[in-house]
């Protein structure tokens, strides 16, 4: 039976092209979280659903996609169980894709923590798996970039992890971008005003919706909390003045007050010492969602591209203690590579890659591949990426598939460039051709690089 070729929703190929796109991004991530020093590590893709589970809030926990166990997984289950999925879950799968790279990286520091330096300052690179519904800039399999420091309550841990986002997207040239900063122990004194402590993660969620629903469903939906009309305009009015003096200011008058305005505060003196890419600004709004997060709480977007978010994290300070460590607290940020390279893309910010430099030597028989194979190692050598036409061919042939590969350049070595011990070198875009020795056409297509 034959079976057609497709794939899962949310899951994607990338051809040559497009990976040089995401190389191109991952490439300066990486380069600037290298000049922060920060130290790489990679966990693997599989945890144990304890590790994962109870870590993100319920409504995560619901994306995390299971491992089935291998065998008669359900022999001690009985299936006329009315039971939830998550107790049939623990008959059924031990083992699950990581969800984000924070909470592995929190089992990580717990088994070697006799082995590590604190403030451990890690970066990471590599793919996570959601169960979500898949949707424009959203994928069910996805790269996050992040970078993370355990071990300090500083705050200036804080102002540095926005200074890596605003290098990064400097470097992108990615105008437009904002970095919006919150404090999760602020949101938590405003819900202790409200009565909803015991709703806190439904509250937080709910306003992290209201640019997306709007004010009118915004103040339909708190009914469900038995917030007084009252108290609703009270956090209207917080919602729709983004001044952090004045928010203060307005909360004292009700006595509240947040160690969260203090941090926020100190993040935004410092970073006025420097000179930063991107509108950096307090957003009350802005919860996250995931359960984990104790203090200050970041959230990047364009203005240019809507998009969602290109980038989030925060601080947490319990996180380790599930395993053991309660005296760890944490920092750290994420880029999301797929909605920053669709921002590039729209913009069209990428800049040509130096592959467009490469050659390909064409085939002219058995009799001079060997001057071809000696001529190749030259250029590999000297840093020119090169091929061979494999097959000998219609030379028409082999030119179509050099522009149908982007190939800039053409080389040929027949009978007469043999003879003389030179090459003949084609540029596909101009279509000018010289023949010279080999070194002297390795140094024009060097100089080419930097053209």
């Amino acid at each position: 039976m034959n079976v057609k070729p497709k794939l899962p929703k949310g899951f994607r190929d990338f051809d040559s092209k497009t990976l040089e796109k995401r190389e191109y991004i991952i490439k300066i991530i990486s380069d600037v979280f290298k000049s922060y020093s920060f130290q790489k590590i990679e966990t693997p893709s599989v945890e144990s659903i304890e590790t994962l589970s109870g870590k993100y809030g319920d409504e995560a926990d619901r994306l995390i996609f299971k491992i089935l166990n291998s065998g008669n997984y359900l022999s001690d289950y009985d299936l006329n169980n009315n039971a939830d999925y998550k107790e049939l879950t623990r008959f059924i799968s031990k083992k699950a894709l990581r969800y984000d790279l924070t909470v592995p990286l929190a089992r990580y520091i717990s088994q070697n923590i006799n082995n590590i330096s604190f403030p451990f300052k890690r970066y990471q690179m590599q793919n996570v798996w959601r169960a979500d519904k898949p949707q424009k800039g959203r994928f069910r399999e996805f790269m996050q970039c992040d970078a993370d420091i355990i071990g300090s309550k500083n705050l200036i841990n804080e102002y540095e992890l926005i200074r890596i986002y605003d290098k990064v997207f400097e470097k992108l040239n990615l105008a437009g971008t904002i970095i919006s900063i919150n404090s999760r122990k602020l949101l938590t004194s405003v819900a202790s005003k409200l009565n909803v402590e015991d709703k806190f993660s439904e509250f937080v969620i709910l306003l992290d919706k209201y640019d997306k629903i709007g004010k009118i469903k915004f103040i339909e939906e708190l009914k469900n909390f038995n917030i007084s009309k009252e108290d609703s305009d009270f956090l209207i009015k917080i919602i729709e003045n983004p001044d952090i003096d004045y928010i203060e200011s307005y909360l004292s008058e009700f006595g509240i007050s947040s160690e969260g305005f203090d941090e926020c505060k100190y993040i935004f003196e410092k970073l006025k010492l420097t000179s930063n890419f991107c509108e950096i600004k307090f957003n009350f709004k802005l919860a996250r969602g995931l359960d984990y997060y104790t203090g200050t709480i970041f959230e990047v977007e364009n203005s240019k591209v809507k998009i969602g978010a290109l980038g989030g994290g925060g601080r947490y300070d319990n996180l380790t203690s599930i395993f053991g460590n309660n005296e760890l607290s944490g920092v750290g940020i994420s880029f999301g590579l797929d909605r920053i390279y669709y921002c590039l893309s729209e913009l069209s910010l990428f800049i040509s890659s130096n592959d467009l430099n490469k050659t390909l030597f064409l085939n002219f028989g058995e009799r001079e591949l060997n001057y071809n194979l000696k001529v190749l190692d030259i250029f590999r050598d000297s840093g020119i990426s090169a091929s061979i036409y494999a097959d000998f061919s219609k030379i028409k042939k082999q030119m179509n598939y050099a522009n149908n590969l982007n190939y800039k350049f053409v080389v040929i070595c027949g009978e007469n460039e043999i003879k003389s011990k030179m090459v003949t070198l084609k540029n596909m875009i101009t279509g000018n051709q010289i023949t010279d020795k080999v070194e002297k056409i390795v140094k024009l297509i060097l100089s080419e690089k930097t053209d």
